[in-house]
């Protein structure tokens, strides 16, 4: 029997605590793989650089592509289509929608997956695993949202090869916990793990983004205006155009310091585990 440990690395505050705890050898980690959007904050990827020189557990950081580009241009990570971002839209009527959410499977779920298959277990496309070989997939997923662990546990109920585990729930750990966990072996606050454009953001958040990173700012208010440039594929099949921010306005006039906070779904606010919708 072949058993193999794998951490999905998102980078943000939860899947960073588990990360040190690979290292500290209190949950076993063979690889932690970090699947990259090429999209997100410069903070995030100088707390990768900083995991990476630790020495801990190795980290693989792969990509299926670089997201908004791929958006801009009509295309996804095989070349096909673009892959599609939970933008807003508002309908005659105004009532507001989300369109279909598939940038989580394509640039994260996939690309962990191949890398696994292909890496890891040396498998050919459409190569099945071994009988003899189990996965463990370890999630960042805390006692905050234990709902999303069930969620993912009937997911791979039906794959015979891999078995989820989150570690923080064994624990009883919350975000704060991580939070604490981390004060005391980082020299720095973690940032927030996910796409600067990423359309689950809280009011609060937008403000931060425009505050504290430019680039990421510009980056965001560049892909809003693109979702709705003159015959952009993206738009194919709507009525209605598509926007980042929730009010459907575009994002560069908006003046988020006149906008009271607002939440949204515990559940997609904070780090992108690149497991969203489990």
């Amino acid at each position: 029997m072949r058993n193999v440990h794998v951490l999905n690395l998102g980078a943000g505050v939860q899947s960073s605590a588990l990360y040190l705890m690979a290292r500290e050898g209190r949950i076993p980690c063979d690889v932690a793989v970090f699947a990259d959007t090429g999209e997100e904050p410069a903070l995030v990827y100088q707390h990768l650089s900083h995991l990476v020189s630790l020495g801990g557990p190795p980290i693989l950081v792969r990509s299926a592509g670089k997201l908004g580009d791929d958006l801009m241009h009509g295309r996804n990570s095989t070349g096909q289509r673009f892959a599609s971002i939970p933008a807003f839209t508002k309908d005659a009527a105004g009532k507001v929608g989300m369109v279909r959410r598939q940038c989580t499977k394509e640039y994260k779920i996939e690309v962990v997956d191949r890398t696994i298959r292909r890496e890891l277990l040396e498998l050919k496309p459409r190569q099945r695993i071994p009988m003899d070989v189990t996965v463990y997939q370890y999630f960042d997923i805390s006692t905050d949202e234990a709902g999303r662990a069930e969620r993912g546990k009937r997911r791979f109920a039906a794959v015979r090869h891999t078995v989820p585990v989150y570690p923080l729930i064994d624990l009883g750990w919350s975000r704060t916990d991580c939070l604490a966990y981390l004060r005391e072996r980082l020299p720095y606050e973690v940032p927030k793990s996910s796409c600067v454009f990423c359309p689950y953001r809280t009011n609060q958040s937008w403000r931060h983004l425009k505050r504290t990173d430019a680039t990421g700012w510009d980056r965001a208010v560049e892909i809003d205006t693109a979702l709705r440039a003159d015959g952009s594929i993206v738009t194919r099949g709507f009525r209605q155009k598509l926007f980042l921010h929730r009010s459907c306005e575009p994002l560069a006039g908006i003046d988020f310091d006149a906008l009271a906070p607002n939440t949204l779904d515990p559940l997609t606010v904070g780090e992108c585990h690149g497991v969203c919708g489990l």
